[in-house]
């Protein structure tokens, strides 16, 4: 049985970083960023920050191609579809069980084709969020500034005993 420390040791190579502090040229370069190709566990990834389409992946898309895609219909076509097709599933497990495999594939794809119809919208989530979360500083540093005008000058007097607050 092997013992093992609830604290290890560190790797041998903290050694090449003993001088760091005098000297911060002695430390060994980060590793070159990785382009391209790489594998993993076993899968191989790209850097390449694309969504393969559909048909790359071998599904049918059921939404029109294009890139003026009207997003909320689609997605809320795809959803009454959904909901048709769940229907439809349960209708086959009571009449005939033996037939529910085409129907459950007919609900995963359609969870995939919303699925990668989501997934595209991503970009813009993210552009979205960004701004809002610059908007948003921007509020708070307005208000900071606004706070100390208010608090620290008064009719062009100091006040006596200020202190910033934490914001």
């Amino acid at each position: 049985m092997a013992s093992t420390s609830a604290y290890p040791p560190p790797p041998p190579y903290y050694k090449l970083y003993k001088d760091f502090l005098e000297n911060p040229d002695s430390a060994p370069a980060p590793p070159p960023v990785i382009e391209g190709m790489y594998t993993m566990f076993g899968s191989t990834y790209t850097t390449d920050d694309l969504l393969p389409s559909l048909e790359d992946q071998g599904l049918r898309q059921l939404y029109p191609k294009g890139p003026n895609i009207d997003y909320k219909k689609e997605l809320k076509a795809l959803n009454r579809e959904l909901l048709l097709q769940v229907l439809e599933l349960i209708d086959v497990l009571v009449e005939r069980p033996s037939q529910y495999a085409r129907r459950v594939e007919d609900v995963a794809l359609i969870f995939r084709n919303l699925h990668h119809l989501l997934n595209s919208l991503r970009p813009h989530q993210a552009r979205a969020t960004l701004i809002h979360i610059l908007e948003m500083q921007i509020q708070r540093r307005k208000q900071a500034v606004e706070d100390i005008r208010r608090l620290y000058i008064s009719g062009g007097e100091r006040k006596q005993g200020f202190c910033f607050k934490n914001h």
